[in-house]
């Protein structure tokens, strides 16, 4: 797979999340995933030995923020460039919420926080979408692509978004076949 085929990652991604509850799950809990790993990340050290700011550190959440910020910006100049303002915004409001908590507070509510957000995806997979998560499967494209394709997936339903013409059709002729893969495996594995 193409690190910027963005048809074969939104199909991979697509093949997990059909189910219309499990995808609404999806979009409701993994940006807070992302903001409270942020919240975690603030506590790193400054990378470059010094801070610029009293609570912007250039830490291990700042270049996650341009990692992911730039890579989604690759895959698709508009979508992406959307992403990755959420990203950095992300990254902004973590920062002063996480040095206004203080560690001791920080870590409890993005723990408490995540265990949610996590609890919420898996039990949209276990009882909606009947699928294991994609994580299982692609640890890196989940943890990397699940921020943008909830974000794509929305821009997709609410305003009809195509990167270019013809990107839907194809993806979703994708879905289905890797579905239905999925399905007839499945089978083959209970007769």
């Amino acid at each position: 797979m193409g690190l910027l085929d963005l048809e074969k990652h939104f199909a991979f991604y697509g093949a997990y999340h059909s189910n219309p509850i499990n995808v609404a799950i999806h979009v409701l809990f993994v940006w807070p995933i992302v903001f409270t790993a942020l919240i975690l990340l603030y506590f790193t050290p400054s990378l470059i030995g010094f801070n610029f700011h009293p609570v912007l550190h250039l830490n291990y959440g700042f270049f996650s923020t341009v990692f992911y910020a730039l890579f989604y910006i690759a895959l698709d100049k508009r979508a992406g460039s959307l992403a990755a303002f959420l990203t950095f915004l992300c990254w902004f409001s973590s920062s002063f919420l996480a040095n206004s908590l203080g560690f001791s507070l920080a870590w409890k509510v993005a723990l408490a926080a995540q265990i949610f957000c996590w609890t919420g995806q898996f039990i949209g997979h276990g009882v909606f979408e009947k699928r294991a998560p994609a994580l299982l499967d692609n640890l890196v494209q989940a943890f990397l692509m699940a921020p943008f394709f909830v974000l794509f997936e929305v821009l997709q339903s609410c305003f009809g978004y195509e990167p270019y013409p013809g990107f839907n059709t194809r993806v979703k002729a994708r879905i289905e076949a890797d579905i239905k893969q999925w399905q007839d495996r499945k089978q083959k594995k209970l007769s």
